[in-house]
C-alpha cells in the first residue's frame, strides 16, 4: 500500500530553511533576534518571496479588540516564521506560534531557534 507525504508546502519550506542557514552561516551565534529577522529580510528580499514583517494580528473575544501578536514573517501568505534565540524549543514558543496558526488559520509555522552550534528548526502544523 503506498503512503503519500502529508508534508504541507515542502519546496517553499525547504527554501525558507535554506535562507535560514545561509543567515547563520554568515552571520554565526550571539546576535539579538532581531538581526537575523533583518538578515532573513535581506534574502528573502534578493529570493524574491511575498513576505510581510512584523505583521499585526488583533486577538478578539466577542467582537472587542482584546490584544494584539505581531508575527516575525508571514511567507506567500501561507507560512508564518518565527524566530528565536536559544538550544531548545520552550513550550511557551511552541504554543505562540500555534496561536498564530489559529488565529491566521494558516496550515503551518516554522520555528527556527539561531543556537550556539547553528540553526534549529521545528515545523509546526495547525491542529485547530
Amino acid at each position: 500500500m503506498e503512503r503519500k507525504s502529508k508534508i504541507v508546502y515542502p519546496e517553499l519550506s525547504y527554501k525558507i530553511v535554506g535562507i535560514l542557514f545561509e543567515v547563520y552561516n554568515q552571520l554565526g551565534s550571539g546576535h539579538q533576534e532581531k538581526y537575523y529577522q533583518r538578515a532573513i529580510e535581506v534574502a528573502f528580499k534578493e529570493n524574491n518571496f511575498v513576505f510581510k514583517r512584523q505583521l499585526p494580528l488583533d486577538i478578539n473575544f466577542k467582537n472587542n479588540k482584546i490584544g494584539k501578536y505581531f508575527l516575525d514573517f508571514l511567507i506567500e501568505n501561507k507560512i508564518v516564521l518565527e524566530i528565536k534565540r536559544g538550544n531548545y524549543f520552550p513550550k511557551k514558543n511552541i504554543e505562540q506560534v500555534y496561536a498564530y496558526l489559529k488565529i491566521t488559520g494558516l496550515k503551518l509555522a516554522i520555528l527556527a531557534n539561531f543556537t550556539s552550534t547553528g540553526i534549529k528548526f521545528h515545523r509546526i502544523l495547525n491542529l485547530y
